[in-house]
């Protein structure tokens, strides 16, 4: 079997605008670097679906949903946060970007993929239960998670967010779903200002100070990740893969280098062999510097795809 390669156009024409650094052109240089170094034939290249209404309130509230439909302009944009805003393209993609994890958690569990990665934007996980913030609009990764656990009676999901920034929005979801475990590493202090102090039983905070490397993450990830994942025994491994804390790129200050994408990406795969017969999905969140975010993707796919 095959690693599914989800997209879709919708994702591309959402454009903030030429200063903002959530732009188009972080999907064409991954696929730029994809087709360079000719991996592009060899992924299931698939169109991303919509979500529906349906599974979007599954994990968001109902109300703020419908504002979002209702508050979508025709022209110009409307603000939804300082950083976060609707344009006459952002309601498609994020309702194909929500889709794409909904699809891919979809084909993993009907056989047709071993796992997936979707290249999609807007990110998600900084959208909360009622809120959007941070680029993000629909938590994308919360919305498939939900999905695997409503369609497949999933009690055990892991979800890794590897994102230079917290993933506030997928924690205040998941804080007290057991069937959720949530960890992941990010700068700190640092957007969005979460407190690492503040935890519960199914939620792994890995804070990383400022020109932290790769020594740094890979120590926390084998201290407090990998024993915590073979205990959980997960039945899906889920990943936000932002690669905005690669050392090339300008949102942060963390110092991680390509290979280290191939390894995490390869210590994940191991958990989800041993314990979920391989089922991962993958989910595009951050990296903002095209040429590092290009490359990095290029390594997690690689190893995805076990190459």
């Amino acid at each position: 079997m095959t690693t599914a390669y989800i997209t879709h156009d919708h994702c591309e024409k959402h454009d903030l605008g030429e200063e903002h650094p959530e732009a188009p052109q972080r999907l064409g240089s991954i696929q730029n670097r994809l087709i360079s170094g000719q991996l592009l034939d060899f992924l299931r290249w698939t169109d991303a679906q919509q979500a529906t209404r349906e599974q979007l309130i599954a994990t968001h509230d109902e109300a703020y949903v419908d504002s979002i439909f209702e508050r979508a302009p025709i022209q110009d944009h409307v603000e939804l946060d300082p950083d976060t805003f609707l344009t006459p393209h952002t309601l498609d993609a994020a309702l194909h970007a929500a889709g794409s994890v909904v699809q891919a958690v979809d084909m993993v569990f009907n056989g047709e993929v071993k796992n997936a990665f979707c290249a999609v934007r807007p990110p998600g996980h900084h959208a909360e239960y009622d809120r959007a913030m941070g680029f993000c609009v629909f938590n994308n990764i919360a919305v498939g998670a939900r999905h695997a656990i409503n369609e497949y009676g999933l009690k055990r999901i892991a979800i890794v967010d590897f994102d230079v920034h917290h993933g506030n929005g997928t924690e205040s979801i998941f804080q007290r779903d057991s069937r959720v475990l949530y960890a992941s590493s990010y700068q700190h202090p640092f957007f969005p200002f979460s407190d690492p102090g503040e935890s519960h039983d199914n939620i792994i905070h890995m804070p990383l100070s400022a020109g932290s490397g790769s020594q740094e993450f890979r120590e926390i990830i084998h201290q407090q990740l990998l024993p915590e994942l073979e205990k959980f025994k997960p039945e899906l491994v889920m990943i936000s893969a932002g690669f905005d804390a690669h050392k090339e790129d300008f949102m942060g200050q963390i110092r991680l280098k390509d290979e280290d994408y191939t390894w995490i990406t390869n210590e994940l795969l191991a958990i989800a062999d041993r314990h979920c017969q391989g089922r991962l999905v993958s989910v595009l969140e951050g990296g903002y510097d095209l040429d590092s975010l290009g490359r990095s993707t290029f390594c997690h796919l690689k190893s995805l795809m076990k190459l």
